[in-house]
């Protein structure tokens, strides 16, 4: 086990926030930062530190722009102290409220304190659970500190006993030789729960959120497909519930998911007996229940790649929205084209002629039972019919591009973002130009399809220069171009038989100032990738404590598809 010797934690500017020694002597974050900062970006998160008195490794992991360090004088097991950073940084947004800003953290650093003292005894990991943590520090509000501060008992559900001090600190649950205390009798038996947890309203919501990373040949053949889900798990129930969930799609959980990764509160074993059944007693609040991931193209995808003989019959994928780049079009090779394509599938409906739909229509044979709530009933995406959100087109350009001009996209296909000198373009299309380009295709069932398209113009061109051997000792002085006109001195002929090889060698220079791949950014509510759907969601009433008797929780499920750039098309 590794022995956590100090946590330092340094605002954007890299300025000290925090620092905290478990044990030893550990060096100063005055002296790693600046061995960690030169370090080459990007930095890995884990440096060896080989002039330190004595040799650290280094951990190091950013969240919301805040650095988070963890220095180690012996070998460990890497992960668990990487594992220790990110735990940290979630209690702290769970505590604070995301994102995890500085000001936060100055502000309740009390609070904070409490929290990295209790995770880490003497150099070991003891508790990074935040609902165990609530049981012994109370998070940080107006009327706790109000009432803490004029020495009166601050009250909470989940508070154990009245306390004249602001952050009631209540003893660990006593070892079983010794008697129990009124105090540790009201602790949680389970240790990723908080004890006496009561809500007025008892709930139970999932969200299934996939990211899609998609790589596109130029033949439009898609080279690979990964879909990676998170399972976002929200209860808010009395007491200690025992749930089971019913994961489905088609051609079984057991072959589709792959890399699963649950929370602790997941019994594995019923997962190794029936994949796709999830058995377990969630903690208080929000929390993600598991995560995993799917190769979208299959097994046989090698296959198909290998033996296919023709272009076209590869692996097919049902992608909401695509781009296509033309390079090296025009008479010197200079302009290009990019072309989105949206899927109509997705257009969802209006929320005014959305039909009510019934619980049972949300998953096959109406297993979720009485009380689940249709996600996009009165938004535009269900699962019925799936809507796409904002669409961004990010298009990178290499580095000898000084400029692009005569930059256009088609009308009322929303606007771009460019700049002399940037290295990107990005395009852009809110939802109501994505609903109107795809109402102009709507029943044709061929996509509806938008296009951008510049002339690229490099740093020699923006001088005035070709970049050729006489492009400092022109044949005649009097020949010149602006913006507006073009003047020739020279007869017609001679230079129409130069310009011939001219044009090719300008062709094969702007080749390399063509954009090689565009990028595209969406999501779409009421759709996963995979087609992995909740068949069931029901509430053990055996195993259940403290529930009460004919309480049925509101359920409701939501799906959505992101890509943050994660569909690249290839030029």
């Amino acid at each position: 086990m590794s022995a956590i010797e100090a946590l330092y934690i340094f605002d954007e500017h890299n300025n000290p926030l925090l620092e905290h020694v478990y044990t030893g002597r550990p060096s100063s974050g005055s002296i790693l930062l600046p061995l960690y900062l030169a370090q080459p970006s990007p930095r890995p998160s884990l440096i060896y530190l080989p002039n330190t008195n004595p040799p650290t490794l280094l951990y190091s992991i950013i969240q919301d722009q805040l650095l988070f360090l963890a220095p180690c004088s012996t070998e460990g097991q890497p992960l668990e102290v990487l594992e220790f950073l990110h735990r940290v940084a979630d209690v702290l947004e769970d505590y604070l409220g995301g994102p995890l800003l500085a000001s936060k953290i100055e502000a309740n650093y009390d609070v904070v304190a409490q929290l990295i003292s209790e995770m880490v005894d003497g150099g070991i990991i003891s508790c990074t659970e935040p609902n165990a943590l609530r049981d012994v520090v109370e998070a940080p509000t107006f009327m706790k500190s109000l009432l803490g501060g004029v020495g009166l008992p601050s009250t909470t559900p989940s508070s154990l006993a009245p306390s004249n001090t602001p952050f009631s600190l209540s003893s660990r649950p006593a070892p079983s030789n010794h008697a129990p205390s009124s105090l540790n009798q009201t602790a949680s038996p389970v240790p990723w729960r908080r004890a006496n947890v009561r809500h007025t309203s008892n709930e139970l919501y999932v969200d299934i959120v996939e990211t899609l990373n998609v790589v596109i040949a130029p033949s439009g053949r898609p080279l690979s497909a990964i879909a990676n889900g998170t399972i976002a798990f929200t209860a808010k129930v009395s007491g200690v519930p025992d749930l089971f969930m019913q994961l489905r799609c088609p051609g079984g959980i057991g072959n589709t998911v792959s890399l699963p990764a649950f929370h602790p509160s997941v019994r594995l074993n019923r997962w190794k007996d029936c994949p796709g059944d999830l058995s377990f007693v969630p903690p208080d609040g929000r929390f993600v229940l598991a995560g995993y991931e799917v190769d979208l193209l299959g097994p046989a995808a090698l296959d198909a790649f290998s033996t296919s003989a023709k272009t076209g019959s590869g692996p097919k994928l049902n992608i909401p929205a695509t781009a296509s780049v033309a390079t090296c079009l025009g008479p010197s090779g200079a302009d290009f084209e990019v072309r989105l394509t949206v899927n109509p599938r997705y257009a969802g409906k209006s929320s005014s002629s959305t039909p009510s739909l019934s619980a049972s229509s949300f998953s096959r044979g109406g297993a979720l039972g009485k009380g689940l709530a249709v996600p996009g009933t009165n938004a535009q995406g269900t699962t019925a019919a799936p809507s796409i959100e904002e669409v961004v087109v990010h298009i990178p350009l290499p580095a000898s591009v000084k400029n692009v001009t005569d930059l256009r996209v088609s009308k009322g296909a929303g606007d771009t973002s460019y700049a002399p000198g940037d290295r990107s373009i990005e395009w852009r299309l809110n939802s109501r130009e994505v609903g109107i380009l795809m109402s102009h295709d709507r029943g044709t069932g061929m996509g509806a399809s938008a296009t951008l398209s510049g002339t690229v113009v490099s740093a020699d061109e923006e001088d005035g220069l070709d970049g050729g051997p006489d492009a400092f000792a022109p044949a005649n002085p009097c020949d010149y171009e602006d913006e507006h006109t073009s003047y020739q001195v020279r007869p017609e002929a001679p230079v129409e038989r130069k310009r011939q090889p001219a044009d090719q060698k300008k062709i094969k220079q702007n080749k390399v100032l063509m954009p090689s791949c565009a990028t595209v950014s969406f999501s779409v509510k009421g759709w996963l990738p995979s087609g992995i759907k909740v068949e069931s969601l029901n509430v053990d009433t055996r195993r259940s404590k403290g529930l009460g008797a004919g309480v049925t929780p509101y359920k409701g499920v939501k799906y959505i598809c992101v890509s943050r750039r994660g569909v690249e098309s290839r030029a």
